[in-house]
């Protein structure tokens, strides 16, 4: 592959910023939308397990409906795509087979052949952990995801905003993720900035270099 110059990641890192306000005639081409949604399928993740599910909702009454439970941010509405990044509620033999079996898919052998792969994450993550914390390690799994994203999406001149500002119980009601087995870990709208989002013209504030990073 052909690496991306450096001043380019440096731009597009520069112009993004999290979009208080999009503008909702604008959308998201299909074609640069799937290199998004391939840029969540490629995330890397703890021993690989993927303990996430990506909801991507374009459903305008969905979205209405969120709002309330986003502390009625209209970003979760008016952006061109809505990601939900959800995580399992605990962690589970049945889910690391499923990650097993996938590995002998894609590489070829048995799922016999990974059993000692199988039983070290057993023993230091599922039965390691209490289920409340396989559920936030969960959720830190999922804010790789939502770096690898808005990274992705800044490089394709796409607008985004993290948002943790919302009610998760609502949130999981509201999407059926309760009875998935699934909670909301943070909400990533998508789309393009309204010239009226005056954020966007503010200089990024950030700690100097020196302050922030250390070399030993």
């Amino acid at each position: 592959m052909t690496p991306i110059a450096s001043s380019s990641i440096i731009e597009a890192l520069q112009w993004r910023y999290a979009t208080k306000v999009f503008d909702p005639s604008k959308k998201i081409p299909a074609e640069t939308w799937a290199v998004l949604e391939e840029s969540l399928v490629l995330t890397p993740s703890s021993y690989g397990l993927q303990p996430w599910k990506f909801l991507v909702i374009t459903n305008p009454e969905v979205r209405e409906a969120l709002v309330p439970h986003a502390w009625r941010q209209r970003q979760v509405a008016d952006a061109s795509h809505l990601v939900v990044l959800a995580v399992r509620n605990g962690y589970a033999e049945a889910d690391v087979d499923a990650n097993i079996f996938r590995m002998a898919e894609v590489r070829g052998g048995t799922p016999d052949a990974l059993m000692g792969f199988k039983n070290m994450v057993m023993k230091t993550l599922v039965h390691g952990l209490p289920q409340e914390d396989l559920t936030q390690w969960a959720k830190c799994q999922a804010y790789i995801a939502l770096g690898q994203f808005m990274t992705a999406a800044a490089l394709l001149g796409i607008d985004t905003c993290p948002m943790e500002g919302f009610v998760p119980a609502k949130m999981d009601e509201a999407l059926g993720l309760a009875a998935r087995g699934y909670t909301t870990a943070v909400l990533c709208p998508a789309g393009y900035r309204s010239e009226d989002d005056r954020y966007a013209y503010l200089p990024k504030v950030r700690f100097k270099p020196e302050d922030v990073i250390e070399h030993i």
